[in-house]
């Protein structure tokens, strides 16, 4: 904010008391000015203003409901408003106050104190201002940071197996696809309120097979299919990637970011219906990343090769998602995923260029 030239809202029903503030102010600020509320509410969305002067006294809609209503459409959530009267007793003081008004200036107007407080409440919303600039960037500095560390440790799982390495860039495209596509749904809108969520979702994806990293070489490289001993050693990969990720980031355990990481890893192999592992939980106890994540694990799993099975068609491995609708997966995610499964072998086409 340029403070010697702040713009000043100033909304008073009378000409004069306009005319003398534009007189006290103008050498040092841009003055707009609006003779009621309406048009001050008006004035405020289209100029926001850096600081309001708002007469307390109006016909039809009084200061109090002025400010009132631009909170609501917030106007002043970082815009100082002192008010303007000629009521001077607590009860009306403490009104506005109590309404987020930072002070009051009476009539008749003292030149020198309007200057004065006016240029107090720039001060301190520069002061602000500048703070909250130091807070989103030391935000965006941590965001930025965790990002980095958990994309690292998830390229773990690469070194241990090569294929998984294409499995995790896959995956993670799919899953940011279909939160996409359900941010604005009702039963998800408060899992995924915001793109930035969405990049959560997308960001916490590879890590949902770190724990891999702690199954031995015989049976997560072995060229055929798991016997019942190796696939109860095999099945501890989420329990364990999910320790991994909470001791290593035990300190950041309340960002949206660890929490939903470790909400893939430790439940992306459970089930809609209930019968899926480490702990048998069922329809919506299923955090909504790990519901996410199962779909597209399937699926990718399915149209890929492996040593002990060729791939499956694309028309195949929709088939068998579609078929697990409300039993292994959340019935609203497939539903979503075969709004985009027409888009996935274009996809996994680029895959195939890259690699």
């Amino acid at each position: 904010m340029d403070r010697s030239r702040a713009k000043i809202l100033v909304i008073d029903d009378t000409k004069t008391n306009i005319e003398v503030l534009e007189g006290i102010l103008s050498n040092d600020y841009d003055v707009f000015v609006a003779l009621d509320g309406k048009k001050g509410l008006q004035l405020a969305e289209k100029v926001r203003p850096d600081l309001i002067l708002l007469d307390v006294m109006m016909p039809e809609m009084d200061g109090y409901e002025t400010l009132h209503q631009m909170k609501e459409k917030g106007l002043v959530d970082n815009t100082p408003v002192l008010f303007l009267t000629a009521k001077a007793d607590s009860k009306s003081e403490q009104q506005g106050l109590d309404l987020g008004a930072v002070d009051y200036i009476t009539k008749p107007f003292h030149p020198n104190l309007v200057q004065l407080r006016i240029k107090n409440q720039l001060e301190f919303k520069h002061q602000r201002d500048h703070l909250q600039e130091l807070v989103e960037e030391k935000t965006v500095d941590l965001r930025k940071t965790l990002k980095v560390m958990l994309t690292s440790l998830g390229a773990l799982a690469e070194y241990r197996d090569p294929e998984t390495g294409a499995h995790i860039k896959r995956t993670q495209v799919l899953v940011q696809m279909l939160a996409e596509k359900l941010r604005n749904h009702p039963r998800f809108k408060d899992a995924i309120p915001n793109n930035e969520y969405i990049d959560y979702y997308a960001t916490a994806a590879p890590l949902h097979d770190i724990g891999k990293v702690g199954i031995p070489d015989e049976i997560l490289r072995k060229p055929a299919r798991l016997n019942e001993e190796e696939w109860a050693v095999m099945s501890t990969h989420a329990q364990m990637g999910y320790d991994v990720l909470v001791n290593a980031t035990h300190e950041l355990k309340d960002h949206p970011l660890v929490r939903i990481s470790a909400e893939i890893i430790l439940n992306h192999h459970e089930r809609f219906d209930g019968d899926g592992y480490p702990n048998g939980l069922k329809g919506d106890e299923i955090p909504v990343g790990a519901r996410l994540m199962s779909v597209a694990d399937v699926y990718d799993a399915l149209v890929s090769k492996r040593p002990y099975k060729e791939a499956f068609p694309h028309e195949v491995a929709v088939q068998e998602i579609l078929e697990g609708k409300g039993t292994q997966f959340d019935p609203d995610v497939v539903d979503a995923f075969m709004e985009l499964e027409s888009q996935l072998p274009a996809i996994y086409d680029r895959f195939k260029e890259e690699s």
